[in-house]
């Protein structure tokens, strides 16, 4: 394989669970009502994971559909990268288990951990496999269960997550095209203000963290916000600069679905049309690192993105972690 070709999306699928959790449901749970949870985040429903279902469940659906679409089989990948916080357990990783699944056992495969920002992790993975000419075809997926790790006595997150798997396909080609760069960046001095503290080496999980709730997410609210549109928006900066890419020029911007305020002030501070802003977390809520590629998915779908357009997606999550990745759509 040419080291001078580029990594192009060839394919692309998602998977979400069957179950809605509305609005109308949470007031049940917690104090808060559907006109709190809109006004501030702009989420009227979520999808919730069955009993039994695991991450690599949604993984293996959400990748048949991409493997589908780019007309492949799973013995021609040559790597499976699984971005999750929440993996069906701590090993095998949960790319071990749809590996299996999908039988594509020349492929290797592993997990990657960013948080909300790992799709954009795992894309660049991918590629770089692709365009060093290590694998012809990439899967990279991403899948969270969150509604796994959230606290439904908290009112302030439990009303945020829910649960999907969105999976695309890389592939090589000759083309100039398809992912055109990537930034990504991290800055661990902020970790506490999105974390999830027990459950790990640090904090195992015992009878006692279970009182205290530290197996679920915590979160300062206020401090995500502002870090993650600061950081978004100069990681969006920075890569359109190193590409040469004028604003002007942007198609669609896809940002991780986290909060409708967040998106809305990253669309105007970098002065994209809000029409150009692809939003679907109203029916999903954040679904961490399934976020950007169920968007995409939905977005390809529903015919809004077609081939030639320029593609700028935007993720922001625990560690603190961020990336921005500019993407010529091919498929």
């Amino acid at each position: 394989m040419s080291l001078q070709q580029k990594a192009i999306l060839s394919g692309i699928g998602s998977q979400v669970p069957e179950t809605v959790i509305t609005n109308k449901d949470l007031e049940r749970l917690v104090d808060t009502n559907d006109e709190w949870i809109r006004t501030r985040t702009g989420i009227h429903e979520r999808r919730q994971a069955a009993s039994g279902q695991a991450a690599s469940d949604l993984a293996t659906e959400a990748a048949e559909k991409a493997l589908a679409t780019a007309g492949i089989e799973a013995s021609d990948l040559g790597a499976i990268i699984v971005a999750t916080s929440t993996p069906d357990m701590i090993f095998p990783s949960t790319a071990c288990v749809l590996q299996k699944n999908l039988k594509a056992f020349n492929a290797f495969a592993y997990d990657l951990s960013a948080a909300c920002a790992g799709f954009l992790f795992a894309l660049s993975n991918g590629a770089q496999y692709v365009e060093s000419g290590v694998c012809r075809h990439v899967l990279v997926v991403g899948v969270d269960l969150m509604t796994r790790i959230v606290d439904f006595q908290d009112r302030n997150t439990c009303v945020l997550f829910g649960d999907g798997a969105g999976a695309v396909v890389l592939s090589g080609s000759e083309d100039s095209q398809g992912l055109l760069g990537t930034q990504l960046g991290s800055d661990g001095r902020y970790g506490d203000i999105l974390q999830v503290p027990a459950g790990g080496s640090r904090i195992p999980l015992t009878a006692e963290t279970f009182p205290l709730r530290q197996h679920y997410i915590q979160m300062n609210g206020s401090e995500v916000f502002k870090m993650a549109v600061r950081a978004m928006e100069q990681a969006a900066l920075n890569l359109l600069e190193n590409t040469d890419t004028p604003l002007s020029a942007i198609d669609w911007l896809v940002p991780h679905q986290a909060n409708r305020r967040i998106i809305e002030t990253l669309g105007k501070r970098l002065q994209i049309p809000s029409e150009k802003v692809f939003m679907n977390l109203q029916h999903y809520g954040n679904m961490s690192a399934a976020s950007i590629p169920v968007a995409l998915d939905e977005a390809w779908r529903k015919g809004l993105i077609e081939p030639g357009q320029l593609v700028l997606m935007l993720a922001f999550g625990g560690g603190l972690t961020w990336g921005a990745s500019l993407l010529r759509w091919t498929c």
